[in-house]
């Protein structure tokens, strides 16, 4: 016996309106899932930066020596004192200085651990995972004081090695900060790059054994370049984190008086807010922004030229 199947052909129409009523009905759930992240951005990002700018503009005249201050309208004139204003730009050159050792040191370290996690060498990868991402869980204000008293040649346990070396010295202060955030950072940046390192297809790895290649050969050839984006992600969050660069130099104010209120150029928009001259401050931080965004963009078109060659 043959059994026999019949189609019902649905009209043409009838298919049209049912796409077009569910693109209607998905249309309108889009109000739900941006109206909400819309609403956030604008009174915590865009808002901020555009009073900054408008507060920026303005400068504070008193008539006579003790007279009432009012803020009357300066145009570039905070600008001009920012460029102007020596302490602030060699505190830029010196987290340019602190990011240029301390970015690489970090990120290769995280590479490095990401790399034996997912080598297969290492036992009781759940527990080292969350031991390299403790660190990160502390906040960074009390990161800098634990070490700042392991510095501390009359508080540290460590008395023989802070004895001969002053790590809170003029000299050494900078890399003692870039010691906390390496120590900080390095877990979080690690766990980035492992999820890239997970995302790999195994059949990428067989074939390469089968062609002969070794664990350092996969990993040199293979597992590296293919977590390249994720690596350049944590570079450009690196990049933005050193010039906010804020906690650390001001616990650190406490511990050695080689850090000044000028140290790094966050420090300078904080001491310079705190006189109080908010628009002086206001013009320091919208250069500060501006200069994080040239690097941040020039890193990131050097990176997609050197991929695109």
């Amino acid at each position: 016996m043959t059994q026999t199947m019949t189609t019902v052909d649905v009209p043409e129409g009838t298919e049209a309106r049912t796409k077009r009523a569910r693109a209607v009905r998905y249309g309108r759930a889009v109000p739900f899932f941006v109206v909400p992240f819309g609403v956030l951005f604008l009174l915590f990002y865009v808002l901020p930066i555009g009073y900054a700018i408008v507060q920026s503009l303005y400068t504070v005249e008193r008539s006579g020596t003790f007279g009432p201050a009012r803020e009357v309208f300066g145009g570039l004139v905070q600008y001009q004192r920012v460029f102007e204003n020596g302490p602030f730009w060699s505190s830029i050159g010196r987290v340019l200085l602190f990011g240029v050792v301390q970015v690489p040191v970090m990120l290769g370290l995280a590479l490095l651990l990401a790399l034996l996690l997912d080598s297969g060498l290492v036992k009781g990868r759940r527990f080292f995972r969350l031991a390299f991402f403790v660190p990160y869980a502390i906040p960074g204000v009390i990161a800098a004081i634990m070490w700042g008293f392991l510095y501390s040649p009359n508080l540290s346990p460590l008395k023989p090695i802070t004895s001969a070396v002053d790590f809170l010295s003029a000299g050494f202060v900078l890399w003692a900060m870039a010691n906390v955030v390496t120590w900080v950072y390095v877990g979080y940046n690690m766990l980035i790059i492992y999820s890239s390192l997970l995302a790999i297809p195994a059949e990428v790895y067989e074939a390469a054994r089968i062609d002969g290649a070794g664990p350092v050969r996969i990993a040199w050839s293979i597992k590296i370049p293919l977590v390249m984006p994720a690596i350049v992600l944590t570079t450009v969050f690196s990049i933005i984190g050193t010039l906010q660069l804020l906690a650390e130099p001001q616990v650190f104010r406490s511990f050695s008086s080689a850090v000044s209120s000028t140290y790094t150029p966050n420090l300078t928009v904080y001491s310079t807010s705190s006189i109080p001259n908010f628009n002086l401050a206001a013009a320091f931080s919208v250069v500060l922004a501006l200069a994080t965004f040239v690097l941040s963009f020039a890193f990131l078109k050097f990176t997609q030229r050197r991929g695109v060659q």
